[in-house]
């Protein structure tokens, strides 16, 4: 009999097939969107709350990441500020507008990706909803399977709000094992992660179409990463504070 550990590592990489069969044409749409913004010369901004900012930490400032990112942050969202107190920050409403003035997003130009399981409540959906209105691609990494289990506390969720909806195919609450009956081993992160290598992977592909570079990191701890890395710090320093 096949260890149980083995069988859901096998269980893990077949769900992450089905979810790069599920969104193929989303996907597209998706680097089309997020590559116009760059070549437009705006800013692809980033959005999750609790676990969903490892989603928003994987798209900012690392090796072979994209370098035109402005993670949106808020202390308060992150669980290691305090967990109890991140959960009901994202359940405010009015701090998706707050975020998104402070950190100067320029309808239109720039567009957002929200990270977001359940996709129900406010901070994500208020997010998508105030980008949308001032006329920005909007793309939700979510699961409409999840939301459609949790309680609606923006009265509307995420995938109902974002233009655009790249499926993690995440069960709600999460949790993936035991099969039957899961209570461990959360997928969203790995989604997540996945997806968005899957964009990077489709933007290079456009630019490289295009005659372009996309505007891409390199490790700081290779020979000559400093050096490569020095042009997108510069282009874009000004208007992503977390790089200075």
């Amino acid at each position: 009999m096949p260890e149980t550990g083995l069988v859901h590592a096998e269980q893990t990489l077949e769900h992450l097939q089905k979810i790069g069969a599920h969104n193929t044409e989303t996907l597209r749409t998706a680097a089309d969107r997020l590559f116009a913004a760059i070549q437009a010369d705006g800013l692809v901004f980033t959005a999750g709350a609790g676990h969903s900012l490892a989603g928003v930490m994987e798209s900012f400032y690392r090796a072979g990441g994209l370098a035109a990112v402005r993670p949106l942050y808020h202390p308060d969202l992150l669980p290691l500020h305090g967990a109890v107190a991140s959960t009901k920050t994202e359940r405010r409403s009015g701090l998706a507008e707050e975020v998104l003035a402070g950190a100067g997003f320029r309808g239109g130009t720039d567009a957002l990706v929200v990270f977001s399981n359940s996709g129900v409540n406010p901070y994500p959906v208020e997010l998508a909803k105030l980008a949308r209105a001032a006329g920005s691609a909007v793309v939700a990494i979510t699961s409409p399977a999840a939301s459609a289990e949790a309680p609606k506390r923006a009265g509307t969720t995420l995938a109902q709000e974002a233009g655009i909806v790249l499926d993690t195919l995440v069960r709600g609450g999460d949790a993936s094992y035991p099969a039957a009956a899961p209570v461990t081993a959360p997928l969203s992160s790995m989604a997540n992660a996945f997806l968005w290598n899957m964009l990077l992977v489709r933007m290079y592909d456009l630019a490289a179409a295009a005659g372009v570079d996309l505007p891409v990191w390199r490790s700081s701890n290779t020979v000559g990463g400093d050096e490569a890395n020095a042009a997108n710090l510069a282009h874009y320093g000004g208007r992503v504070p977390g790089l200075r």
